[in-house]
């Protein structure tokens, strides 16, 4: 009967682990709580404490042979269970109560979701288990002396610096942005219009591809869309290669398919299965053209959004601003602030380590 006192322990610091992180938890999210929510989250670990002097109890009866060895470890397995559940629901109810808190904490505390905050409150979101996931470790990550993300193996950096631009940054001298370590830029194309749905170049898009090139910083290009249809998808894609012939684009083609915020956007209410279907069009589109499609998009774009399950084939363009990179599916590039600077831009600029090159 040793193994079984041992499983017990183990089951007691596991309840009492629980119970600790939602003790902290406490003073910093549920701090602001009513009275009575409170108490229900200290009700809640009051029947954990309950739960475990039950499993003691039943340990002691099945000593005497009161029950089977294999039903005590069915027992013990189907308690420790309902102890995590209970917390875990209680701490999802509560803190998707609330107008903000700590998402770093949550995440750590929920690795089995992508959370992310929308629409005034907390959304789960679950891992996809048939997504394909990247192998990158969060200790390899660092910032350097200038403020900017690598990533690190065996001591040395091999990520890549990348930076994209638009009209908001104005004139570019791209020889600095090349002595400043930059490697590759995307450059938006163009656009539609989220209201009148008329698709427009970008007005610093041929000045930009043309100084890109003859800095030897290679280049790839964004569109952002607002297409509704797959019919319109298809439409941007051939707007976009007939304004690539021009230009050397060794990296890849980007679908910026973000969601307009704070107005409203003539694509804000496709569902995911429609804005699924206009990514793929856009994107075979591209490849037959020769070049390689990108989809880019955040937390939001990568669980609500769009079927990842569908996508894939295409190489994903991840935007999250913060110290680590908050994913756990394969992308290739991650934009991790847009308050950059580099040689060159007089204006804030996103900044983008890829983990590969094209």
């Amino acid at each position: 009967m040793k193994g079984k006192r041992q499983r017990t322990g183990f089951i007691g610091n596991v309840v009492m682990a629980l119970i600790t992180v939602t003790s902290v938890v406490g003073c910093g999210i549920f701090g602001g709580l009513y009275y009575k929510e409170r108490m229900e989250v200290q009700s809640v670990m009051s029947e954990n404490a309950k739960l475990r002097d039950t499993q003691a109890q039943e340990v002691i009866l099945q000593e005497a042979n009161a029950i089977s060895e294999k039903e005590m470890e069915q027992l013990l397995q189907d308690k420790e269970a309902e102890v995590e559940k209970s917390l875990k629901e209680k701490m999802k109810e509560l803190v998707t109560a609330q107008d903000g808190g700590p998402l770093t904490m949550l995440r750590q505390f929920f690795p089995e979701n992508l959370i992310y905050y929308d629409e005034k409150t907390y959304v789960f979101a679950p891992v996809l288990d048939a997504v394909k996931k990247h192998n990158l470790k969060s200790e390899n990550f660092r910032m350097n002396d200038a403020g900017e993300m690598e990533y690190v193996e065996n001591g040395a950096v091999v990520s890549h610096k990348g930076i994209d631009v638009s009209k908001y940054q104005g004139e570019i001298d791209w020889n600095k942005v090349k002595a400043d370590g930059v490697e590759y830029a995307f450059i938006r194309l163009g656009l539609r219009g989220y209201e009148s749905g008329k698709i427009v170049l970008d007005e610093y898009y041929e000045k930009n591809m043309r100084g890109a090139n003859e800095a030897g910083v290679k280049a790839g290009v964004y569109f952002f869309t607002q297409a509704v249809t797959v019919e319109e998808a298809k439409e941007e894609a051939d707007f976009v290669i007939e304004n690539l012939s021009d230009f050397d684009v060794p990296y890849p083609v980007v679908f910026d398919v973000e969601m307009i915020v704070g107005g409203k956007g003539r694509a804000n209410e496709l569902t995911q299965a429609e804005r699924t279907d206009i990514c793929i069009a856009f994107c075979e589109a591209i490849k037959e053209a020769g070049y390689t499609p990108m989809i880019y998009g955040n937390v939001k774009c990568f669980t609500k959004m769009l079927d990842m399950t569908r996508l894939e084939d295409y190489e994903k363009w991840y935007a999250f601003y913060d110290d680590y990179m908050y994913m756990p599916y394969e992308v290739s590039i991650w934009q991790y602030t847009e308050n950059g600077y580099v040689d060159g831009i007089k204006e804030k600029v996103d900044m983008n380590i890829a983990y590969k090159t094209w």
